[in-house]
């Protein structure tokens, strides 16, 4: 896990702006499609939460989410780096059918490196967030993409 003080205040930063949007507007009447709210962090371990074991490091916003909401027991990351674990959540691809199978072009498939040698996701690639707007949901992204430098495909 990144202990870097600057790792730390990203995921503070973060989850303050996530808890503005989730406790900060107006609520929804009951007939209203349920939120959802979808975190990934890069290097947090199971157990990293006082919803899943932690007891040292107090995480009483997210506890409270988990607590009222879904909380995933049995998973596995797609990857062992952050491009291709965020490609496969964000696809629903397999990790050896998605595009993005490394964090930097070499490692990905070949001849589709972006700017800055990232493999973005294919045009043809849909993204969970598409699914989401077809039904009617508005969608938005905070932090960390990795799937698309700007004007590629990929691009959010």
């Amino acid at each position: 896990m990144n202990n870097s003080p600057l790792s730390f205040t990203f995921v503070v930063i973060t989850t303050i702006v996530l808890f503005h949007f989730l406790f900060g507007c107006a609520k929804a009447p009951d007939s209203a499609k349920p939120n959802i709210i979808f975190i990934m962090a890069d290097d947090m371990g199971y157990g990293d939460l006082g919803s899943y074991g932690q007891t040292v490091i107090q995480t009483p916003y997210l506890d409270k989410m988990a607590k009222e909401g879904l909380r995933f027991t049995n998973c596995y990351a797609g990857s062992t780096v952050c491009a291709p674990s965020r490609s496969v959540l964000m696809t629903g691809l397999h990790t050896g059918h998605t595009t993005v199978r490394g964090n930097f072009g070499k490692y990905g498939v070949v001849g589709l490196a972006g700017g800055n040698g990232r493999v973005p996701l294919n045009e043809t690639d849909i993204t969970v967030a598409e699914v989401l707007k077809d039904a009617g949901y508005t969608t938005g992204i905070t932090g960390k993409w990795g799937l698309g430098e700007p004007n590629t495909s990929g691009h959010p």
